[in-house]
């Protein structure tokens, strides 16, 4: 399997962004990647008024587009995420959607893990504004490869992609919009945890450049191999990148270090408190 990771630099121009992700998106695609990833938000990405504005259905333009734009090619396309409109709910969802090459939806994921943080002095409460989902979701590519999918914030919480893990993912889908602060502290290292820890490929596409409301992602968007290797990594602009995922390389691994297998559940308590 080829996987890609498409890096955008997205803002409150919605046009402007489709044009762009359409573009890197196809060269993927023509590069011969099966599987690829977009960024989290990366139809529009801007403050609140704008996803108020902009949000969508997931009958909406942004979805249609990338339904047909995974049959065209044939392609299992990650539709990053958006901010979702959804009936009977006051706030938004922040939702990934897989698409495989047939055109039809197979997995939909909203991100579980609100960004209540401040950083570099800056102050970020998605929860405000959007409601977490609460189903963790494995979909499935049209090769039958388990694939697990997360959004941004979920990375730094290990439960969700043991989880995915444990039920069968071998490849899993970070699409991000990583703040620069954090980004540089944290980004590589976490992707290269989750990847390890969990034997699987982790594909990460992150937002890059500044955004409205004084905004800034890091960028780097990666493919890791299960050993933890940075298989490719992206320049610091808009882009793709591409590598291909030896798979029976991944299954060597997990016979030879079964870390997975050799997990004890039986032992593992959670604690009635957590003073933190």
């Amino acid at each position: 399997m080829r996987a890609a990771a498409v890096q955008l630099n997205s803002t409150d121009d919605k046009a402007r962004n489709m044009a762009t992700a359409d573009r890197l998106t196809r060269a993927a695609a023509a590069d011969g990647a099966d599987l690829i990833v977009l960024p989290e938000k990366f139809n529009l990405l801007g403050e609140h008024e704008h996803y108020v504005a902009g949000a969508e259905t997931l009958d909406g333009p942004t979805i249609r587009w990338a339904r047909e734009l995974a049959s065209d090619y044939e392609v299992d396309l990650v539709a990053g995420s958006i901010s979702e409109r959804r009936e009977g709910h006051e706030k938004l969802g922040n939702t990934s959607v897989h698409i495989g090459p047939d055109g039809e939806v197979k997995g939909i994921y909203r991100k579980i893990h609100m960004f209540d943080v401040t950083v570099g002095g800056q102050e970020y409460r998605e929860s405000a504004t959007e409601d977490p989902g609460d189903e963790i979701v494995l979909s499935e590519t049209a090769d039958g490869l388990p694939l697990g999918l997360t959004v941004c914030y979920d990375l730094r919480f290990p439960e969700l992609y043991r989880i995915l893990a444990v039920r069968g993912a071998r490849v899993i889908a970070v699409p991000a919009a990583f703040t620069k602060v954090t980004g540089q502290a944290h980004w590589e290292v976490l992707i290269r945890a989750r990847a390890i820890e969990n034997q699987a490929f982790v594909v990460a596409a992150d937002q890059v450049g500044h955004h409205p409301g004084d905004k800034q992602s890091y960028g780097g968007s990666m493919i890791v191999d299960p050993w933890g290797e940075i298989l490719v990594r992206a320049p610091d602009e808009p882009c793709y990148v591409a590598a291909d995922l030896d798979l029976p390389r991944q299954e060597e691994l997990r016979t030879s270090l079964p870390s997975l297998a050799n997990r004890m559940p039986a032992a593992y308590r959670w604690p009635g408190e957590v003073p933190a």
